[in-house]
């Protein structure tokens, strides 16, 4: 029987790989085909990627790959994380960018990946939101580390441009979720609303001449991707599907626990400076987690990357 189903699904990826084939020789026959081709296909290898991870999984040989998104104990291996400014304007946009660049740094002490999926700026260094994905591996899953950075992280520290040396509090919002395969998420097609616009960059200056940016809504539950970073309009779709897989099943895995009702609203709050999960404090050159009531006292050395100790504490005492 499980040699009869692998046989099936090698059928069919053979099958996809003739389309894909003929698909590839209308590109040079039919040029003004091309964008039509170019979504065919795209569809056609996510449909060979899940029918490859299906016979991996009956296989017992879950590999380490584009395809497949958890290891051998079902944790997920990689991680979508959305960092936005929350309260405190300016300051806020930078500690955003500081946090940005705290996660990219442990992501390389860890020897993962980290990919930009989509950046909003407010100026040099001032981030609105960005999301971006970190891919981790069987042996160290970045979900299973990152999965408690979630919440609103607190900024207490005397901006530059605070001539009088007054300290500022500002807040920034961190949520972590897994990335999901989207064929794992039950996504009918109607219930997309799919936009398209013109990409622009900081001030709205145009950075592009052509609608690639893409918007999609799930209307169900109203929630919205946006991702404009590619100057192909296909592979900003390809992210926000990404992206809106990973809120959806987030979503539906805490719905099911009784949990949350809203991912977004319970998850991270509204970014008030009284639901704070992490404090910190520059002056004090102190890092506070509030719901393990434990500091460090090397604040620059974990804003740079180092937060192993921190990870640890919290898997310790969450978990």
């Amino acid at each position: 029987m499980k040699e009869d189903t692998i046989l099936t699904l090698q059928n069919e990826i053979s099958q996809i790989d003739q389309k894909i084939t003929a698909n590839d020789t209308l590109l040079t026959d039919s040029p003004d085909l091309c964008d039509l081709i170019n979504e065919e296909n795209a569809t056609l290898k996510q449909q060979r990627e899940a029918l490859q991870a299906s016979i991996n999984q009956i296989n017992g040989d879950i590999v380490d790959g584009e395809g497949d998104v958890e290891n051998n104990n079902g944790e997920f291996k990689d991680a979508i994380i959305e960092i936005r400014s929350a309260a405190g304007g300016d300051e806020a946009g930078l500690f955003a960018g500081d946090l940005y660049r705290m996660y990219l740094r442990y992501a390389e002490h860890e020897g993962w990946k980290a990919t930009q999926l989509s950046l909003s700026e407010g100026g040099i260094g001032n981030i609105k939101e960005v999301t971006f994905e970190i891919k981790g591996s069987t042996h160290n899953p970045a979900f299973a580390k990152l999965k408690h950075e979630s919440g609103v992280h607190r900024v207490q520290r005397v901006p530059a441009t605070e001539s009088s040396g007054r300290i500022h509090t500002s807040t920034v919002t961190v949520a972590v979720l897994p990335k999901v395969n989207p064929k794992q998420i039950d996504i009918k097609t109607e219930d997309l609303k799919i936009d398209t616009f013109r990409s622009s960059g900081p001030g709205g200056q145009s950075v592009n001449t052509t609608d690639s940016a893409v918007r999609i809504t799930h209307l169900p539950t109203n929630l919205s991707v946006s991702v404009q970073d590619e100057k192909s309009q296909h592979k900003n779709k390809e992210k926000a599907m990404q992206i809106l897989a990973s809120r959806l099943y987030t979503m539906m895995q805490q719905q099911e626990k009784d949990k949350l009702d809203d991912i977004r609203s319970e998850q991270i709050g509204s970014g008030e400076r009284s639901e704070k999960v992490r404090t910190y404090n520059y002056p004090q050159n102190r890092v506070t987690d509030h719901r393990i009531n434990q500091s460090w006292h090397n604040l620059q050395s974990i804003i740079n990357g180092d937060l192993e100790d921190i990870t640890e504490s919290l898997t310790t005492n969450l978990d």
